[in-house]
This record gives structure tokens, sequence and C-alpha cells, in this order.
């Protein structure tokens, strides 16, 4: 399994958003994550298109839109046309979740289903094979900073050998994203429960050396592909 590591942007200094974004990169990275808020769907307030747009020039690394906000469809193409190339939507903040998973594909965008702690696997049983990558929220969304619910470990398990029936049956490949709470002391427990992209905001923003901290994150993870922990 191929891990990886997507800053959350969230943490970032954003006086500094494009050279943090350069920093990330040049430390590492393989993704970068954009959380979009709305102070609707969640109880805060953060960017928009134009801060995408402005982001596009500073990396070649794939941006990886979160979108948290409702109504979703109308940002799906203003993102895509602002340089992302992965975007998630939460389906409670859908009408039609099949046809929104269908705009974002159609952007040319890699679309992501977001599922929040409480929100049930159910809402993959008509969508997964459409999807590109699934999003599991291990903090309820709307602030950085949160501490890691341990309770959705089980779900990440269950997310896992969902995607790997998908993958047998049709050779599609579908990433397992966690987001929320996600540091090198737990990173490894989530790569044993199944994940294989892993959104950490203050773990890496927070830390004096980016690239020290990434290159923790992978040891870590390291010793889980070594060791086949894999808990499936």
């Amino acid at each position: 399994m191929r891990y990886r590591i997507a800053p959350s942007l969230l943490s970032a200094d954003f006086a500094r958003l494009g050279e943090e974004v350069r920093a990330v990169a040049a430390a590492g990275a393989d993704l970068v994550h954009l959380d979009v808020m709305d102070n609707h769907y969640v109880p805060n307030l953060t960017v928009g298109p134009l801060v995408c747009a402005a982001l596009r020039p500073h990396t070649t690394l794939p941006i990886d839109v979160h979108l948290m906000v409702r109504p979703v469809d109308p940002l799906v193409a203003e993102f895509a046309k602002a340089g992302a190339n992965m975007i998630s939507f939460h389906p409670e903040a859908s009408d039609h979740v099949d046809r929104t998973i269908g705009l974002i594909r159609e952007a040319g965008c890699k679309a992501g289903l977001a599922l929040n702690p409480a929100t049930p696997l159910v809402w993959l049983d008509h969508t997964l094979e459409k999807l590109d990558f699934v999003l599991l929220m291990s903090v309820n969304p709307g602030f950085g900073g949160q501490q890691f619910i341990a309770a959705v470990l089980p779900k990440i398990a269950e997310a896992r050998r969902r995607i790997d029936a998908v993958a047998q049956r049709t050779g599609r490949e579908i990433w397992l994203e966690v987001d929320g709470g996600v540091k090198a002391d737990n990173v490894a427990d989530i790569a044993r429960a199944g994940a294989d992209t892993f959104v950490a905001g203050s773990a890496i923003f927070g830390a004096p050396d980016y690239g020290a901290a990434i290159r923790d994150f992978r040891a870590r993870l390291a010793e889980v592909a070594r060791a086949g922990e894999l808990r499936v």
C-alpha cells in the first residue's frame, strides 16, 4: 500500500500561504489539503476559490479541496477552474449525492465523499464504485487542532473492507483518507486500520521543521508496511 501525506492548510500561516505550500512541498508532502468552510454547514469560515487559484502557481502537488459547505454544487465548477485536483463533500450537504459526484468528475477532478464521525458508511452503498476516494473525518468538522476520535478506527477498517471488495471486483483504485487529529503518535494505528492517505494540520505546520515532521510520519508508516499489520 502506498501511503500519502496531505498537510492541511487550515493550520498554516494564512499571511504566507504561498510560502507555506512551497515549504511543505519541499518537505515531501504528497498533496495539499484545503479546507473550505462556509459558517453554515460547519461553524467556521475559511477560504474560497480565489485562494485556491492563488495557490495553484505555487505547487505542482495535487490540491485536495474538502468542501464543508451547503449547497455544494455551485462551488464544484469554481474550484475545478481554480486548480483543484480532488474535491470531496459531505452527503448531508447535497440534495442529490450522485449528481454532485458526477459534477465533480465531469469537471475533471477526483471525487470523494466525506463522512463525519457519526455519519454511517451506508452512504457508500450506492456511491462507492463512482468515487475516487473516501474521506473519513476523525474529528467533528469545523476547527483544527482537535483530538482524534478513536471510535473512528473500526469505521476505517470497515471502509477498507468495502474499498478492497470494489477494487477486487472492478480493478479501480479508491483512496481512503483520514482527517482530524492525525499525529505521528497515532498515524500507525490509523494505517493499521486501513487508511492510506493522512491529512495532518497542526502536527506538520506546528512543527519547527516540516521535513522532519513528515519524515517522522513516513518512518512510522514504513514500520506498519514492513510488519504487514493492515487490519482488514
